[in-house]
């Protein structure tokens, strides 16, 4: 029982990191990344599927991001998909290619994208937190119904706690590189 309630509390934690740090992947850094179209869905004959699906996506250099469409005929709607996102990217085709010049951030600019990095590893922190809560009322319920005893639970949230501040830890690790990623010039 008290071995589950961990492990459980661990995956969750886990994909809270995770998740997170593809949040903080799709921030845009100043630096031009394929990461940028992730989310981006394409009307592909009747069906909306991902440009990673429907064009071959590189980052040739840090300031452009190129996407060369399998079929050339979608390169109108791949570029009517990248505009529809508004990810502040203009593209321009030049009948086989699509090129995204990727402009340099303002100090200003920076200053905001580190504070939306903050909030994202805060509302990351703030899940494991909720986590660690969820599973001591666990142990406390598996004692409560005699499931484990006062030492085990005790030892069970000593655990929690650990793997708390070590996915906290993680989260803290990933905005500090996030961070310095986005202050770069």
């Amino acid at each position: 029982m008290l071995d589950k309630i961990i492990h459980e509390t661990e995956d969750k934690m886990k994909k809270a990191v995770d998740f997170t740090r593809q949040e903080l992947t799709k921030l845009r850094s100043g630096k031009a990344t394929v990461a940028l179209l992730d989310d981006i869905r394409v009307d592909y004959y009747g069906q909306k599927m991902p440009i990673a699906q429907t064009a071959s996506i590189s980052a040739p250099d840090a300031h452009l991001v190129v996407v060369q469409p399998w079929d050339k005929s979608m390169i109108q709607e791949i570029e009517k998909a990248i505009l529809a996102a508004n990810i502040g990217l203009t593209p321009s085709n030049d009948g086989a290619v699509i090129r995204l010049p990727v402009p340099p951030l303002t100090e200003e600019r920076r200053k905001e994208l580190v504070k939306v990095a903050k909030k994202f590893s805060e509302d990351g922190r703030v899940t494991i937190r909720n986590m660690r809560r969820d599973s001591n009322e666990h142990l406390k319920k598996a004692e409560k119904d005699e499931h484990v005893s006062e030492d085990e639970r005790k030892r069970g949230e000593t655990e929690v706690q650990r793997l708390t501040d070590k996915y906290i830890k993680q989260l803290d690790d990933i905005l500090a590189g996030k961070e310095k990623e986005i202050l770069e010039v």
